[in-house]
């Protein structure tokens, strides 16, 4: 499977009822993309505060988030959690929205599920007037920054995310949400 490339990914919006889903792929993805690089007991304290179905279900009555699935034939392979607002460490644009989460299931990176989900996320920003997307990432996940550098983000800072007792730092990334250019997709082409 890991040479055909999926065609027929669909990205829908979460609803309240997709926060158990989302707390058991929120650990899943965290915890496959970053458990190597970290203490057992630091993963599992992060994981506990972090991906909880209480926790996801107050992330998902948050009116400044939303969520975007994807899925492939009605299976769940990756999301994305967008929450308006700016850094706390610097100024980036005059209505900003942050790409707070965006996962693929291991089995499914590099099969187009990551450039589907930044499809999405750039037309939730536009429809929602922003005028800039920025994310944070570890300075040690070289894969991500290159995604997100293939999508036209650029470092404009650092902020410091804490992992259980470790302060780690995160890289500041941003793009301007570029209005009826490129990438503009409508959700009824990605079937939302």
């Amino acid at each position: 499977m890991n040479d055909v490339k999926i065609a027929n990914i669909t990205i829908r919006y979460a609803t309240a009822d997709d926060n158990t889903l989302l707390a058991e792929l929120g650990a899943s993805t965290f915890y496959d993309t970053f458990a190597a690089d970290n203490t057992p007991e630091n993963m599992a304290s992060y994981l506990a505060a972090s991906f909880s179905p209480e926790k996801q279900a107050a992330e998902l009555n948050d009116l400044l988030s939303v969520f975007l699935i994807a899925e492939v034939d009605g299976a769940t392979v990756g999301f994305a959690r967008l929450k308006e607002g700016q850094p706390r460490v610097i100024d980036i644009g005059l209505r900003s929205i942050e790409i707070a989460r965006i996962y693929a299931c291991k089995e499914w990176i590099g099969h187009g599920v990551g450039a589907n989900l930044m499809k999405a996320c750039l037309s939730e920003a536009e429809k929602r007037g922003c005028d800039t997307v920025w994310t944070s990432v570890w300075e040690h996940n070289t894969r991500a920054q290159m995604f997100y550098r293939k999508w036209g983000f650029v470092e404009t800072g650092t902020q410091i995310f804490q992992l259980g007792d470790d302060l780690q730092n995160d890289l500041l990334m941003k793009r301007r949400v570029r209005f009826s250019e490129t990438f503009h997709v409508s959700f009824d082409e990605m079937s939302l």
